[in-house]
């Protein structure tokens, strides 16, 4: 494409040669003649100024360079955009393969792609334009919405609902038995029935081999808009907010409430029955173990501040050389 169509297409100003033609999109320090690459981190910036790209997407305010800019105020999502322009990924076209297996019952909207080996159970509902790749399975009494997708051996287990244009990436299992059991009199463990479905909104999706438990009793719920990353667990009764994003290993015990607009990083673990606020982030491996109120900054084990726990790993670095101070002050004043 020219450089002046895709300005268009990302809404973006152009600053240099329209003309020139871009074949693909790299990294900024990949990137040679040809591709368009960004700028969203400031130490980047230098990078951008002996980069070998055709062209660079930059803040408004960046500062010229020799290689054409376009100029937007989200450079990170305008190359995401650009993605879309260059990438052309499989089309399935409506059609129901011969292998898959579709109860009577089963009612699918307008426009479904239903591939090889899928399953639909009975009383299933799915709205249109839905894609089920291989040996996806739909529980008996699932309710979904329009523009489904199903990566393949992805499964929603039985009263499931899920909302509009939700994906499930490969090896999902949505709504699987909450980790329940209580002990008998003769002290063996008793499993708790999961009655409960999992209710997903709108504009969600689960990456592979995620796992969204059922509930006990009552539900567990993802809000829309929120995403779920490779190999997350998330627990029975739980609710996850609005926009929330939960990174590649968090984990989620029973019945915790995690607010809107929050990010917990890789292998964050949260103990059950917890509230953590609106718009909190957790850093990698965080342990979170008792509340965390709205906009906090939280990391290391017990979670603590942000700040103060880089602090504390500052002088974590330093205990032995302290140590040796205080023994040889210790030997000095006990010599006097």
């Amino acid at each position: 494409m020219k450089l002046s169509a895709i300005a268009e297409a990302l809404n973006a100003t152009l600053v240099g040669d329209g003309n020139v033609e871009i074949t693909g999109l790299a990294g900024i320090e990949e990137a040679g003649p040809g591709d368009l690459t960004f700028v969203a981190n400031p130490k980047y910036a230098s990078a951008a100024r002996t980069t070998h790209a055709s062209a660079v997407l930059v803040d408004p305010k960046f500062p010229e360079i020799e290689a054409a800019t376009l100029r937007t105020t989200n450079p990170y999502y305008a190359f995401a955009r650009a993605i879309e322009l260059f990438y052309n990924p499989p089309r399935y076209a409506p059609g129901v393969h011969p292998t898959a297996v579709i109860d009577p019952t089963a009612t699918i909207g307008e426009g479904a792609h239903i591939g090889a080996y899928v399953v639909v159970s009975a009383d299933v509902t799915i709205g249109d334009h839905a894609t089920l790749l291989p040996h996806t399975v739909i529980y008996p009494g699932v309710t979904i919405g329009h523009y489904f997708f199903a990566h393949a051996h992805a499964v929603v287990r039985e009263h499931c609902v899920l909302g509009d244009h939700v994906t499930l990436q490969n090896g999902v299992v949505l709504g699987a038995d909450g980790f329940g059991f209580a002990k008998d009199s003769a002290g063996n463990w008793h499993k708790i029935l999961q009655s409960g479905p999992a209710v997903v909104e709108d504009y969600v999706e689960i990456q592979a081999n995620a796992t969204v438990d059922r509930a006990s009793i009552g539900e567990t719920r993802i809000k829309t808009g929120a995403k779920i990353d490779n190999l997350v667990q998330v627990g029975h009764g739980s609710s996850v907010g609005e926009h929330t994003l939960l990174c590649a290993q968090v984990g989620l015990a029973g019945s915790t409430t995690v607010g809107k607009n929050v990010i917990l990083a890789g292998q964050v673990g949260v103990a059950g029955h917890l509230h953590v606020g609106d718009n909190v982030i957790a850093t990698a491996q965080t342990g979170i173990p008792s509340d965390v109120p709205a906009g906090k900054v939280v990391s290391g084990y017990p979670a603590i501040d942000n700040r103060q726990w880089l602090k504390s790993a500052a002088i974590f670095n330093k205990l032995p050389e302290i140590i040796r101070e205080l023994r040889g002050k210790k030997e000095t004043s006990g010599n006097q």
